[in-house]
């Protein structure tokens, strides 16, 4: 690779970088992207949110993804002790997109990519950032290609959407943990070949397998489906035997999964994913955005990733070309405040879910179907309505909603003991 100089370097070609270098080719500037990794590539987050779909079509990505066939999502079902919460997209309270995909991220993060170097922006594969020098919001990145070689690049503003990665982040001493307890996942993908279509197919399934560890089931149109395992890691270091010994036990210890993915042919053998919260200090400095999971990465319960990732490259890419127009930001204002509101909203939602006030909420015995509809548009990504109250106050609603449905089934329970 040689030395480039170019409007605007993307580092990360995964959906976060990809929805950015679309949007601000398309505003006339010159983008190049540097991947570490060789494409296609394995990554977990294969549940999509409806919200996404508002960045993928301004990124013009929607009929590329559509050609791939992949399975169509249109809600999320909640399973405990044969007990089903559903919730379709279609009665989300606050108007936008009612459906998604699930996808393998592979293939999904690789049409993505290939998309936009269809439009003219070109991807530096298995390419390592190792430095970065500021000059007032102009830079010069340094990389070096697969054999070593170092090249440079001149830019005026740098994206950086390299996910796990973290490059600016850790090049600036920027991380910071999370204060969310680390968590451990195994995983797989499975020949699904007792699927059927009373299994639903068209949404991702979460079971709840003990307190604090639950499954998500994720079928996708080629007839293999994700399954995965997640909980505290004491709950996996109590295990034993190999990783598949440890996998298809955990599968006979569910009666569902036992019928459906006994004895399953696995695609590949099972994968571990731990302490992958972490977040840092600021979203933005001088010359350069953090997007995506470089941001904050909480936990794939709520499949909130690409979510987060591809909207807040959107709004980062706008501010980036009102910056290289010259005109002023107020990049808290504009920017880290409204990434932090939707960080900050799943993040309850994810606190919900591991102490149990969710439980209360998604199992009552009568739930009351208009705020079920406003959980449902937190479901399906649209963490940033203000009008829902489950969003505005989502710091306090859950609890005060689980109390509420504490009392009215003792109540309940009374009146059923008083008849009797």
């Amino acid at each position: 690779m040689q030395n480039t100089k170019v409007d605007v370097l993307v580092i990360g070609a995964g959906p976060a970088g990809t929805v950015a270098a679309s949007i601000v080719k398309k505003a006339g500037f010159s983008v190049q992207i540097v991947e570490k990794m060789k494409f296609p590539r394995f990554v977990i987050g294969e549940s999509l949110l409806p919200r996404c779909m508002e960045a993928l079509e301004e990124a013009g990505f929607l009929e590329a993804i559509g050609a791939k066939n992949f399975q169509q999502k249109f809600g999320a079902k909640f399973v405990k002790n044969g007990v089903i919460c559903d919730y379709s997209f279609a009665d989300q309270f606050t108007e936008g997109w009612s459906w998604t995909w699930q996808v393998p991220r592979a293939d999904f993060d690789k049409t993505l990519a290939d998309t936009v170097e269809k439009m003219g922006v070109p991807i530096h594969y298995e390419t390592t950032v190792t430095g970065i020098r500021f000059n007032d919001t102009d830079s010069v990145t340094t990389v070096q290609d697969i054999e070593g070689n170092p090249s440079e690049i001149e830019a005026r503003f740098i994206i950086d959407g390299s996910g796990y990665g973290r490059v600016i982040p850790r090049l600036f001493n920027m991380e910071r943990p999370s204060n969310l307890v680390p968590r451990k996942a195994m995983f797989a993908h499975t020949v699904d070949a007792n699927r059927s279509m009373a299994d639903e197919p068209n949404r991702i399934t979460i079971v709840v397998h003990k307190p604090g560890v639950w499954i998500w089931i994720i079928p996708f149109s080629t007839g293999v489906t994700s399954l995965g395992f997640v909980g505290n890691p004491e709950f996996f270091n109590d295990l034993r035997g190999s990783d598949e010994e440890k996998f298809r036990n955990l599968i006979e210890s569910q009666p569902y999964l036992a019928e459906r993915f006994g004895n399953v042919q696995l695609v590949f053998q099972p994968r571990i994913l731990e302490s992958w919260s972490a977040t840092t200090d600021k979203f933005y400095g001088n010359g350069f955005v953090l997007t995506g999971n470089v941001t904050e990465f909480l936990d794939p319960i709520f499949s909130s990733g690409v979510t987060l990732a591809t909207v807040s490259s959107q709004k980062a890419a706008h501010l980036v070309i009102r910056t290289l127009n010259g005109e002023k930001i107020d990049w808290e204002k504009e920017y880290m405040e409204p990434v932090m509101q939707g960080v900050n909203t799943f993040r309850s939602y994810v606190m919900n879910w591991y102490d149990g006030t969710l439980d209360k909420i998604f199992f009552a015995k009568k739930p009351d179907l208009e705020i079920k509809n406003m959980i449902c548009s937190v479901l399906a990504g649209y963490v940033w309505d203000m009008n829902n109250p489950y969003v505005s106050d989502h710091a306090n609603s859950l609890k005060r909603l689980a109390r509420l449905v504490d009392v009215e089934e003792k109540l309940n329970e009374r009146k059923v003991e008083n008849h009797s």
